[in-house]
């Protein structure tokens, strides 16, 4: 039987992950995987340094997995970074989940620390059982085939070298060698998708097929060949069917192999190079096959229009209002980086009138639809909530001090020609709930 220190130095040499030569930063939390990792590493002779981040959201014991790792890095005799992030405040700033914030802000932090000390390579510690709840994650909530490969062993000078081995390999290694770790009280909520996923679909599979772990292992690595030989199936007919002149791509549809599925295709070329996400393909595709010229469809960075029989596709513009219409119903549209999400209330559902910038409440019967979402533009004005009198858009961000690339980002929601909503800061006070209020649209925006 394979130990886990064998299963750990085949799995970095098969992969490549690194050499003796690398200067490599370990992220440590505390949690037994990490603690594992930084026990794997050391004994391996790697040169190694220890970070640990602290969001400050879990009170005393934040405080305790940080002395916890601070004090066992020491005992190894490796160099150990702390920082401690008001994790609370950056998701009220931006209006991220908490999920979403802390991942930005430690690997800018990692990036920072690799610069400053010249690591080559930062480990994670992922495993096989985290492979395997992103799989079910991904494939609740949507996805192509991209999604269901579960998490890469590395990208983007990231590397994960436990995902070899199963949460109970890790834990049975720890209580072997007397490995101390903590738990994180938040792994036993089940608030959490992953949470509910991994405490309780997995175990009830797991009744059904003891072998799970290891048959989700070899279906995984399926899934991975299966996408690797479909992106080079597409590199082919991107060379086929796709055009760049004076920075726009063009995609050709007649170059597409009419035995290929259509659908399949476009969404590999579009979302793997432009970004675009499924439910914008699935509506450029309708188009397509509408024929309907000079339709315009938005990722993060890039505008996809449709002109007969092809896809044009450059960056967006500065100048561009990125104008897109919501329909009656929608459930979510894209909003430049950020994603909005439409919910319908009644109103003895709102016990919370007071919301953070990121949610608008407003009054369902007042608008008009579809309702519109575009970049704001001179002349826009509102009347900002808890005002009476009209504002222009440009005055209002301008008194707030909203940086100049920000402010040209700033979207705006509107009824007809009214905003409802300046989106991620303050709804229009005609829109505002009020005790003639019956239903409410609650919309929240996020960071993507």
């Amino acid at each position: 039987m394979t130990t886990l220190t064998e299963g750990f130095r085949r799995y970095v040499a098969e992969n490549g992950l690194f050499t003796h030569d690398d200067r490599i930063l370990l992220t440590v939390s505390g949690g037994v995987d990490s603690m594992v990792m930084l026990s794997l590493f050391t004994a391996a002779g790697y040169d190694v340094g220890v970070a640990h981040c602290n969001f400050q959201l879990r009170g005393a014991e934040s405080e305790e997995d940080e002395v916890l790792v601070e004090r066992e890095a020491a005992k190894y005799g490796v160099p150990f970074y702390n920082r401690r992030f008001d994790t609370a405040a950056e998701m009220e700033r931006t209006g991220e989940s908490m999920e979403m914030t802390a991942r930005r802000l430690r690997y800018a932090w990692f990036d920072s620390l690799s610069r400053e000390h010249g690591y080559t390579t930062v480990a994670v510690a992922h495993h096989a059982d985290d492979s395997i709840e992103t799989f079910f994650i991904n494939l609740l909530r949507g996805t192509g085939l991209r999604g269901l490969t579960g998490i890469s062993a590395q990208r983007e000078g990231v590397v994960r070298p436990l995902m070899f081995a199963s949460r109970k390999e890790i834990l049975e290694y720890a209580v072997a060698h007397r490995i101390p770790f903590r738990e994180d009280s938040s792994n036993r909520s089940t608030k959490y998708l992953r949470n509910k996923i991994r405490l309780g679909l997995i175990p009830r599979i797991r009744e059904i097929n003891p072998k799970f772990t290891e048959l989700m292992r070899r279906n995984l690595s399926r899934l991975a060949d299966a996408q690797r030989f479909i992106d080079r199936g597409i590199e082919r007919i991107r060379q086929d069917a796709v055009t760049t002149r004076d920075g726009i791509d063009t995609i050709r549809i007649d170059r597409i192999g009419a035995d290929f599925p259509l659908g399949f295709v476009i969404y590999e070329l579009l979302s793997t190079a432009y970004g675009f996400k499924g439910d914008v393909i699935d509506a450029l595709c309708r188009a397509l096959a509408k024929e309907s010229a000079g339709r315009r469809f938005y990722s993060r960075e890039y505008t996809a229009t449709v002109d007969r029989g092809t896809i044009l596709v450059a960056r967006t513009s500065a100048d561009d209002l990125c104008q897109t219409a919501v329909p009656e119903g929608a459930l979510r549209t894209y909003c430049g980086n950020s994603v909005l999400y439409f919910e319908r209330r009644d109103i003895d559902t709102i016990r919370d009138f007071g919301v953070p910038e990121h949610i608008a409440q407003v009054d369902a019967d007042k608008l008009r639809w579809p309702l519109t979402l575009r970049r704001w533009r001179e002349g826009d004005w509102f009347v900002p909530y808890g005002m009476t009198g009209r504002k222009k858009v440009s005055d209002y961000l301008t008194d707030r001090k909203i940086p100049l690339p920000e402010k040209q980002r700033q979207f705006v929601l509107l009824s007809g020609e009214e905003i409802v909503w300046l989106v991620g800061r303050r709804i229009d006070d005609r829109y505002r709930l009020t005790s003639e209020t019956e239903n409410v649209l609650r919309i929240t925006k996020e960071i993507i």
